[in-house]
């Protein structure tokens, strides 16, 4: 049997719903790793890119991107295109027979994605999210009978509306199932024990050549936070605790990056709590400015939190971002960010919706130079020793690798 190496078998097509986006930096991480060793990848998207701004990395990836057709298809117009793919595909009346919730879209993509798979020789199909393009990847690899796999993250397995026997069907059928924290592992492993020896954990990976390690002794006491502003990030908790810091005359200034569908009522709050001349709402902004804004700050809070539709981070990668600079940060008790944030080792955890413990943790890293060194110091270290996208992306690939020995050769040296 041929041993895989460290480069991804000749060709894995990497499906995601719409690419670029400006807030999925971890994909891009992911695959200009493979591409670093000379993994040959190829990207679909399921749907159109709806994003206007895009950070500076997306043009180092080289792999291709070819975009799925997006339009509406009725079931009628399908019966055409079955038929005449049905010679090509000698599976596919039988894969078709047990897809009748799919809809005609999903069936529509997946046979055009079987065809791409078909025509440039792709050996295996990675699904990042288990929602929407996961369904398009289990059809296609289905169709063209080659093995997928599927990264699950967080919205698209916790939220109230993901629907329990669809999930269940594009992991049960997936060559392997990689998720982003310990934790996201034991929830699946516990909801679905009989795909649990399937079940892996790989962190998101981070280019630490792109993140230099700067002491925070120094640092003048300021708070940054970045992320959409939707309710799983638990802004309105952090604007709460800074109310606190003032009435409590700490010296500090907020500032919180990004945009979102809670931005007018996030601005509102500040405005009600008289906090608009130390809390600066600044919209999104380019990594290479997030990334100086985070090592000029004496701490780094995301106050996550579940929201009442279930969803909440996986892990957020600004995160550690923040850990690798040399920023502290403080975090809330969701999912897996205490595997990161460990408490008072790597940085501080409070409970998550508790504005008095947050303000009490800010304050502490505020005002505490030697913490502050300490803090940043044992962070980096974890950060590259678990979470160098050089370790994550092999470990991805020897996830990927029992499913395709025997099917294609691998590339490079035993």
């Amino acid at each position: 049997m041929t041993q895989p190496s460290s480069a991804i078998p000749t060709r894995v097509g990497y499906v995601v719903k719409r690419y670029p986006r400006f807030s999925e930096t971890f994909i891009v991480n992911e695959l200009l790793a493979h591409e670093a060793v000379g993994s040959k990848v190829e990207i679909f998207s399921i749907r159109p890119c709806t994003d206007t701004h895009f950070q500076n990395t997306i043009s180092q990836v080289r792999a291709s991107v070819t975009r799925l057709s997006p339009a509406s298809v009725k079931w009628s117009a399908l019966w055409p295109l079955l038929q005449s793919a049905s010679a090509k595909f000698p599976r596919l009346w039988e894969v078709l027979a047990s897809e009748q919730r799919e809809s005609a879209l999903t069936v529509a993509q997946g046979l055009e994605l079987a065809g791409h798979v078909r025509e440039r020789g792709i050996t295996h199909l990675h699904s990042h999210f288990a929602s929407l393009q996961a369904g398009v990847t289990r059809l296609a690899a289905l169709i063209a009978e080659i093995p997928y796999s599927v990264t699950a993250h967080a919205k698209d397995i916790f939220h109230d509306t993901v629907e329990e026997e669809v999930l269940a069907q594009r992991l049960q059928d997936a060559a392997a199932v990689v998720t982003v924290s310990r934790f996201n592992v034991e929830h699946l492993s516990d909801r679905f024990p009989h795909i649990a020896d399937r079940i892996h954990c790989v962190y998101n990976g981070l280019t630490l050549a792109d993140l230099p390690f700067a002491m925070p002794e120094q640092r003048s006491p300021s708070i940054v936070s970045v992320g959409r502003l939707v309710e799983k990030k638990g802004m309105d908790i952090l604007i709460e605790a800074c109310a606190m810091l003032r009435d409590n005359q700490q010296a500090f200034r907020c500032e919180i990056i990004g945009s979102g569908d809670l931005e007018s009522s996030l601005r509102r709050q500040v405005q009600e709590r008289g906090l608009e001349s130390l809390v600066t709402l600044t919209g999104p902004l380019p990594q290479a400015e997030v990334k100086h804004r985070i090592q000029q700050a004496a701490v780094f809070a995301a106050p996550c939190v579940i929201g009442k539709d279930g969803d909440r981070d996986g892990l957020p990668t600004v995160l550690l971002e923040s850990m690798a600079l040399g920023t502290p940060c403080v975090s809330t008790d969701v999912t897996g960010i205490p595997e990161v944030i460990r408490h008072d080792q790597t940085g501080l955890v409070v409970p998550q919706e508790d504005p008095v413990a947050l303000a009490a943790a800010l304050t502490t890293v505020l005002t505490n130079r030697k913490l502050r060194v300490r803090y940043a110091v044992a962070a980096r270290e974890l950060i590259e020793e678990k979470f160098d996208s050089a370790r994550t992306s092999q470990k991805l690939r020897e996830v990927f690798a029992p499913s395709l020995c025997g099917v294609t050769v691998f590339q490079g040296a035993p």
